[in-house]
């Protein structure tokens, strides 16, 4: 699954992390980061989604992560502190994908409903371009204990796209709660087809 940039802040470092000789402290002012250090969270984010896309979450061992992608084991820990960060973060990833995608692409459809059918069907068909990254990530956000933006970001996406930016009848936040619950049956529904008990032809209709 291919990466670009990723919009999670640096984590604060873990106290009990392991340091490892080499390793480069992330910056001190939380959103302020240098070329190497973008670069470097790209890597690391980038080689968790490979090891992911093979065996899964499992898979995403810190150590081996840390090796793919190049940095010292302390490194990894101080961006992030878990694994479920990792995953968060290419998560994250994916979300800045699909809103690239639609800017340069937006949905032609005619009414709201169709609109936001759009976005989510273009998301599906995204993950399940590596459907054990996918499932992997899907079934791990939500048994999460960090905070996953994953919902709020999609439900957002899909409203700015299905409204075109215009008001509707709804007071904005029933209209996030309405869009949220539609993502939701969405995420289930998805969970449904990586199971195989669902077809991409069946979610689509």
């Amino acid at each position: 699954m291919r990466t670009s940039h990723v919009v999670a802040d640096v984590p604060p470092p873990r106290p009990d992390a392991p340091s490892g000789t080499g390793a480069h402290a992330a910056p001190a002012t939380p959103g302020v980061r240098t070329r190497s250090q973008h670069q470097r969270r790209r890597r690391i984010v980038q080689a968790a989604a490979a090891l992911a896309s093979r065996g899964g979450v499992e898979a995403m061992q810190m150590r081996t992560v840390a090796e793919r992608a190049g940095v010292a084991l302390g490194t990894l820990y101080r961006y992030f502190p878990s694994k479920m960060d990792l995953v968060v973060a290419v998560v994250g990833e994916e979300i800045d994908l699909l809103e690239s995608s639609i800017e340069r692409r937006p949905p032609n459809a005619a009414h709201p409903a169709g609109r936001a059918a759009d976005v989510l069907m273009r998301a599906t068909r995204g993950l399940m371009r590596e459907p054990e990254l996918a499932d992997a990530l899907i079934r791990s956000l939500i048994i999460a204990e960090v905070e996953a933006p994953f919902g709020d970001r999609m439900a957002s996406l899909v409203l700015r796209v299905a409204t075109g930016g215009r008001t509707a009848d709804l007071p904005p936040d029933d209209q996030l709660a309405l869009t949220g619950s539609l993502v939701g049956v969405w995420v289930q529904e998805l969970l449904e087809m990586l199971r195989g008990r669902r077809t991409y032809e069946q979610i689509q209709h």
